[in-house]
């Protein structure tokens, strides 16, 4: 016990349990956020590409670059050329207000994608059928599309949430603050090992729980 208590000699706790809030807050909004850009813009790319309901190759063609295009883009360099409009838009580039914006531009392009592919598995016969019963492309959309790829749709929530996980830890190089931010400063700047150690074991664990709770809801929403 003695050994474990002199280990852990550069652990403050408060400080921990504020940096665990300000990860949770990053999470929790970019999150959002991202579903909320995202969820159309992969219903969007869907409908768009060759042989669906609204196919048009110009609109699909561009759409599909500028998700590649930031994509592509390592995160760690999204977070430096984002800062002149981070301060734009929420007055600073620092904490977690300063996060936000570009955890938001880097996942959503991701999420939607996983939208898009998540549309592509739902049943096409399915979607026929709508038509044939006169539905408009927004009762598709609604009652068959969405319904039906709600399994995939949570899948890829899963994912982007542990991607934007790590996203929080990198932003913690440009000083957004959470888990990542501590894991810098001290845990790598001053070389304090016992707080990498808590500030991975703790990343590890949020890791577990949204994997977790994620896959519940695929199979709550899946079909029997």
């Amino acid at each position: 016990m003695e050994a474990l208590t002199s280990f852990f000699v550069n652990i403050d706790w408060f400080e921990i349990w504020l940096a665990t809030g300000d990860t949770l807050l990053m999470l929790g909004g970019s999150l959002l956020f991202t579903v909320l850009l995202g969820l159309p813009l992969g219903v969007l790319l869907f409908l768009c590409s060759p042989r669906q309901l609204l196919e048009a190759k110009g609109i699909y063609a561009m759409l599909s670059l500028m998700v590649n295009i930031l994509r592509s883009l390592p995160f760690i360099i999204l977070l430096i050329v984002m800062i002149p409009f981070t301060v734009l838009i929420t007055g600073t580039s620092l904490g977690v207000a300063g996060a936000i914006p570009p955890l938001v531009v880097g996942a959503t392009p991701f999420f939607a994608r996983l939208v898009e592919t998540a549309l592509r598995e739902v049943d096409r016969g399915i979607i026929e059928a709508t038509q044939s019963m006169g539905a408009t492309t927004r009762q598709i959309i609604t009652n068959a599309l969405l319904p039906e790829a709600r399994p995939g749709i949570f899948a890829a929530i899963t994912v982007t949430a542990i991607t934007l996980v790590s996203y929080t830890a990198m932003a913690g190089v440009v000083g957004a603050g959470g888990l990542g931010d501590l894991a810098i400063r001290f845990g790598y700047q001053r070389f304090q090992t016992d707080v990498m150690v808590v500030t991975v074991v703790l990343l590890l664990v949020l890791v577990q729980v949204l994997q977790t709770v994620g896959d519940k809801l695929v199979v709550h929403f899946s079909r029997k």
